[in-house]
């Protein structure tokens, strides 16, 4: 569906500027209004996916007309555009509810950048209040929520990696969905009637590690009374998942290299090794090339590890499944807090849209059984979850760059012009790496060589 922009500016020339130059970049529909009067009659009549209104105009000015745009319909996107000098003012209309603010004069790419941002929120809001009318399950897989590119492509992996018996790392920021992740693995695969044994590495001092994973025999230390199997031997036929195995020390490491190779186990205070019939999943939220080259992980015992990888995106890679990963978890939570089932407020979602979470789909969980808790309506709003405004430090904000030692100034500045410049190309590409490569004259490697320093993502671009 074509988008529609709604244009507000007293300057007919402007006006007409942006008709002309948005509809072929934006590939929308555009109106225009000389007045923030003439603006809220055309809206009361029509919808539009966003409003970009100049700040100062006479009679109704942007912020009054804001205001009312707000009060009357919430979920419509509005975008500000104001001169140099009137900074303020935009900085206060973002408080009062408006996406994005625009400085005159603005250069051509960076305006069709911003707006396109501008557009994808309003398709997430309207795709919010869509899967709040349908059930959620059928884009479910194995327990793990979501239908972007990205998530599709785990959920091929994860169906590739249960068919074989291959040593699997998963990895990902905190609360990405590992465990479930491994859990799914074992469903798939034909050792799923077997048993699945968790063991939290960090969570376990390495001082009995070692006695938890490969057992005991009577005798072999104080209070060892009688023997014991360990929890490899638990998992026989079945599938032992060691979580946040980059948490323990090169030392442990060599003890466990033996049984990913040959796949046997000598219990504490046996002098017989025991062979064990066990699928190994393991975990880490570190990066453990990193940790190589800091003398902190066995590369020998990394590449057992690293037989087949599945990496699992964080939240902010693939933003377009949280309104469906927020409203899983709202259904979930209810029934299980045995509350009604509220409705997640627009302006709480647009908050969440922004939102970079750190945490990740655990730190939204948290957030969202507030809200179910200590909302006293059918609609959790920020307020309820004390989320009325980003909280500082929820942002990626750039410091001052003499602030910075020079090396840090110059990655930062990097950073910012990687992320600008080659998002702009990937943006106007539509995500196409060769065709992007080639507007700029690099060749397509030197391109992705650079994506992947910088971290970004030809997927995030794709409409």
């Amino acid at each position: 569906m074509i988008s529609s922009i709604l244009v507000v500016d007293d300057e007919i020339d402007m006006q007409q500027l942006l008709k002309r130059s948005l509809e072929p970049a934006l590939d929308c529909r555009v109106e225009t209004a000389s007045s923030g009067e003439m603006a809220l009659s055309i809206l009361s009549n029509n919808q539009f996916d966003l409003v970009l209104a100049d700040i100062k105009m006479p009679g109704m000015d942007g912020l009054e007309l804001l205001e009312l745009i707000k009060r009357e319909s919430s979920d419509v996107t509005v975008v500000i555009m104001t001169a140099f000098g009137s900074i303020d003012l935009a900085v206060e209309a973002m408080r009062n509810g408006a996406y994005d603010f625009i400085t005159k004069p603005f250069d051509h790419n960076s305006l069709v950048l911003r707006l396109e941002k501008a557009l994808e929120r309003s398709a997430l809001l309207r795709e919010n209040l869509r899967l709040q009318q349908e059930c959620w399950n059928i884009h479910m897989f194995q327990n793990l929520v979501g239908k972007s590119t990205r998530m599709k492509k785990v959920y091929e992996i994860i169906q590739t990696a249960a068919k074989t018996d291959f040593t699997v790392l998963i990895t990902g920021e905190t609360g990405t969905g590992k465990d479930l992740t491994a859990r799914a693995v074992h469903a798939l695969s034909n050792r799923s009637r077997g048993p699945f044994v968790a063991v939290n590495c960090p969570s376990i001092p390495e001082s009995i590690l070692e006695s938890e994973l490969f057992g005991y025999k009577k005798g072999a230390f104080t209070h060892a009374t009688q023997n014991r199997a360990g929890l490899f031997q638990e998992a026989r036929k079945g599938t032992i998942f060691l979580d946040e195995i980059g948490d323990i020390t090169p030392v442990f490491q060599t003890k466990l290299l033996r049984v990913f190779q040959e796949k046997e186990i000598k219990p504490l205070g046996d002098n017989k090794s025991i062979q064990v019939d066990v699928r190994i999943i393991t975990s880490s939220n570190q990066n453990l090339v990193s940790k190589i080259s800091k003398n902190e992980f066995r590369e020998d015992f990394y590449h057992r590890l690293n037989v087949l990888t599945i990496d699992l995106p964080p939240l902010r890679e693939h933003p377009e499944d949280i309104p469906l990963i927020a409203n899983h978890l709202l259904e979930k939570h209810s029934a299980e807090l045995n509350k009604p089932v509220k409705r997640l407020s627009l302006e709480l979602m647009d908050l969440f849209l922004k939102r970079p979470w750190t945490g990740n789909v655990r730190e939204m969980e948290n957030v969202i059984i507030q809200g179910i808790l200590f909302s006293d309506t059918d609609e959790i709003k920020p307020g309820d979850v004390n989320c009325d405004k980003l909280e500082p430090g929820t942002l990626r904000t750039l410091q001052p760059l003499h602030q910075l030692l020079y090396k840090e100034a110059k990655e930062q500045t990097l950073q910012q012009f990687n992320a600008t410049y080659v998002g702009g190309l990937l943006s106007a590409s539509n995500g196409n790496v060769t065709q992007a490569a080639r507007s700029c004259g690099l060749e397509r490697q030197a391109l992705q060589q650079i994506m992947r320093r910088y971290g970004i993502t030809a997927e995030s671009f794709r409409k």
